[in-house]
């Protein structure tokens, strides 16, 4: 039977005695009160563990509780008291498991043995791990290596990644795709080619010196609440925040700090955004266009009054290319064409542009409403124009702030997960281990799927993850996943990329990184790095769910052992019982960025990697900054002249993380007891027909010969731009096609999905 909704629009801040009440009920619900000590004492602290949540940065003065709900929600989630165990397996079968909901299969509890599939009994059976590990490594063995793949998602330490990355290349290719290919994937690549930098610019340190903050696609309250302190004491100086979002997020909108007495008490919030835009879904673009035409024409009228100049002369002269081009768009574009494509009127623009023309030091925050779109490249750098053309990059308190998602998915990049070689000293692995690199760029994400798709991947190992369920093309994906020859899944938690299996599939359970991670050398310290390229130490605190589980460093050796010939400069037994040593190869591979690595650890607030666009130092082929010219107004596929179709935006709710769903609430936008909601301007659901609380089927409004349609959702009215919905990832993620991604960087395009809504 179908969830029913429960709709009522929320109005309190964000955080605050709401945020309080969730997190009793899932401590509660997990099993899981007595973590609450561990996250108030040693959570994203000094010789404490490192959240596995979001990315967002480490204070080097932390508050008394330096975690957020989802945080909290994550822990939890992760220290539950229920279990999965080999008895779990023999009462379902894996087709039972199959028509579970992601919830249910998560909370089914912590993984604690190894499993391998048998498909005579539709069952997943105990293995000894030694016997798994000989399997893998004989089956590896027997494969050209160029058709296997090695997935990572972001929680992977960077200990692990190392070795993981270093297996691969051993074995014989760089097909390591990760869950970076899936969201910041553009930010890589268009970063490079404005500002010759793959990450962003700003450190935690620079909120404290900004005057303003500008915001494109990115939904605070939901994907970093911790960053809500530092935009908490940005609005206490001030300083504006200017918003550019389609959904109105009560994480931008107030926010009540749970760890201010007295704002608890009157329950008084603080205003977080001064200016709200609601753009179109796609039309970041032609938005910051407008901005950029406004704060040229103040430009101009302040030239010809004679007062000090808007845009920064100076810098653009020493420190750019291709301004020329750039204000030859900004003039020649009109008026009308921004006003449409962005869904904004005139004076919104103007206005955000006179608060950006005003600021001394700005940072411009963004996320995946800027990455996943077709144009997603385009968008990052439209961006970046703007802050070049008031010399915004390179200065304190101002410059580019991406924020990434799983909490150590940049770093997995920083030590070699990438599929493209370039990005990899691949001649220094070489010096270092005493081999030849394969030297042909790899598989990202949507490359891999096309050839699962093509039947030419023999083997998948997914470090973590929930592959199936994060990619597009769901159903044409988990049809052809049979295919495989051999699917390993390392993870913690049960969900549907396990049961969706190959010819011979592995479950291999592994610690998490609060829990004790004990080898011959005592318990082991693993690093992270988050949003701002600080590097952090994590140590477990927590008893291990149970006594069977293997570290990731160990499960990724003992494969890497099994598989390849042994070689005496790659010490597997000896990085696993100190990853000290591992900390050291990375050092040697990178020392520019890992400088006295193992002596760094515990620097409060972490140690920065040294990023040269920082200092205005452009490590581009130019050697200057770049103005980038964008190729179109709409960043989507459709044109915007079908008013039949409508933007599909895929998110978050505010209980889940990326495919992890703690539950049914998504408490934020009030919206409750279901999932399969879409929330819709009331004035398009009134011209479709369709009746308030109705349900409805979404269909892809594409012509490539494959029917994608879901149907059961109920909508929603909903404050969000007429021609733009919202539904929920991963469910929607079924209507994505496979080449709906973003231009050269492959991100798949989920934030503007033409699609087309029927009644049912």
């Amino acid at each position: 039977m179908a969830r029913r909704v429960r709709y009522k629009p929320y109005a309190q801040p964000t955080g605050g005695w709401g945020s309080v009440k969730s997190l009793g009920k899932h401590a509660t619900r997990q099993r899981a009160v007595t973590t609450a000590g561990s996250l108030m004492k040693d959570h994203n602290k000094v010789g404490g563990y490192a959240c596995t949540s979001c990315a967002w940065t480490k204070p080097g003065e932390p508050h008394l509780a330096e975690f957020c709900e989802n945080g909290a929600k994550a822990t939890f989630w992760d220290m539950t008291a229920r279990r999965t165990t080999p008895d779990f397996f023999a009462r379902h079968s894996v087709t039972e498991l199959l028509g579970w909901s992601d919830y249910d299969l998560e909370n089914a509890g912590r993984l604690t043995h190894p499993m391998r599939y048998d498909a005579k009994s539709d069952r997943y059976i105990q293995v000894p791990w030694a016997e798994a590990f000989a399997d893998i490594g004989a089956r590896l063995k027997s494969y050209d290596p160029k058709k296997t793949v090695f997935y990572a998602s972001g929680r992977a330490s960077l200990e692990t990644s190392y070795m993981y990355q270093l297996f691969a290349r051993l074995y014989g290719h760089n097909n390591l795709p990760d869950s970076s290919n899936m969201c910041h994937e553009t930010t890589s690549v268009a970063l490079p080619q404005s500002i010759g930098t793959p990450v962003g610019t700003v450190l935690l340190d620079d909120f404290g010196k900004t005057d303003c903050i500008l915001s494109f696609g990115q939904n605070v309250g939901t994907n970093s609440p911790r960053l809500l302190h530092t935009l908490q004491q940005v609005r206490e100086r001030d300083a504006p925040i200017v918003v550019f979002n389609p959904l109105r997020e009560r994480g931008w909108e107030s926010f009540v700090n749970p760890q201010r007495p007295g704002q608890m008490l009157t329950n008084a919030p603080t205003q977080i955004a001064t200016q709200y835009h609601q753009v179109r879904a796609g039309g970041d673009i032609a938005a910051m266009l407008g901005i950029g035409k406004a704060v040229l024409a103040l430009h101009d009228t302040a030239k010809s009054a004679g007062r000090p100049p808007v845009l920064d002369e100076a810098f653009i002269a020493e420190h750019t290319q291709g301004f020329a081009a750039f204000e030859a768009r900004l003039r020649e574009t009109g008026w009308p064409e921004i006003i449409e494509a962005s869904g904004l009127p005139r004076a919104a623009l103007e206005a955000a542009a006179t608060t950006y023309a005003g600021a001394k030091a700005v940072i411009a925050i963004y996320g995946m409403g800027l990455t996943q779109h077709r144009l997603g490249v385009d968008s990052v750098q439209m961006l970046v124009n703007l802050l070049l053309m008031r010399g915004q990059i390179g200065k304190p308190g101002a410059g580019i702030c991406p924020v990434r998602g799983h909490s150590n998915v940049q770093g997995q990049r920083t030590v070699g997960i990438a599929e493209k070689t370039e990005l990899v000293p691949l001649d220094r692995l070489a010096e270092q281990f005493g081999f030849e690199p394969p030297r042909e760029d790899g598989m990202a994400t949507v490359d891999t799927c096309e050839a699962i798709i093509a039947g030419e991947i023999d083997a998948f190992i997914g470090l973590g993850g929930n592959f199936v369920r994060a990619i597009p093309e769901r159903e044409l994906m988990e049809a052809k996943w049979g295919g495989i020859d051999l699917s390993v899944q390392i993870a913690t938690k049960l969900n549907r990329c396990h049961l969706v299996t190959g010819r011979t599939s592995y479950l291999l359970p592994t610690l998490v990184r609060s829990e004790i991670d004990h080898q011959t050398s005592g318990p082991q310290i693993v690093t992270i790095e988050d949003s701002t390229t600080c590097i952090h130490a994590s140590r477990g605190k927590w008893k291990p769910a149970a006594e069977t589980l293997l570290s990731e460093p160990r499960i990724v050796a003992e494969m890497a052992k099994a598989t390849l010939p042994a070689n005496p400069k790659v010490p597997w037994d000896e990085w696993v019982g100190d990853y000290a040593r591992v900390r050291d190869a990375i050092e040697a591979t990178y020392p520019d960025q890992f400088s006295r690595f193992n002596q760094r650890l515990d620097i409060p607030g972490g140690f920065p990697r040294p990023v040269a666009a920082r200092h205005r130092e452009w490590e581009t082929d130019s050697g200057k900054a770049n103005f980038k010219l964008p190729s179109g107004l709409s960043a989507s596929f459709d044109d915007g002249t079908d008013n039949t179709v409508l933007r599909l935006i895929t998110l978050r709710s505010n209980d889940q993380f990326n495919t992890t769903v703690y539950g049914y609430d998504d408490r934020l936008r009030g919206i409750h007891n279901s999932r399969m909601v879409v929330m819709i301007n009331p004035d398009d659901r009134i011209r479709f027909g369709v009746a308030a609380k109705g349900r409805v089927r979404l269909t892809t409004a594409v012509d490539d010969g494959i029917h994608r349609s879901m149907g059961g959702f109920e909508v929603v009215d909903y404050d969000i731009p007429s021609g733009t919905c919202a539904a929920y990832f991963p469910e929607c993620n079924a209507l994505l096609p496979l080449w709906h991604h973003a231009q050269e960087s492959k991100t798949p395009a989920a934030k503007s999905i033409p699609i087309r809504v029927t009644v049912e």
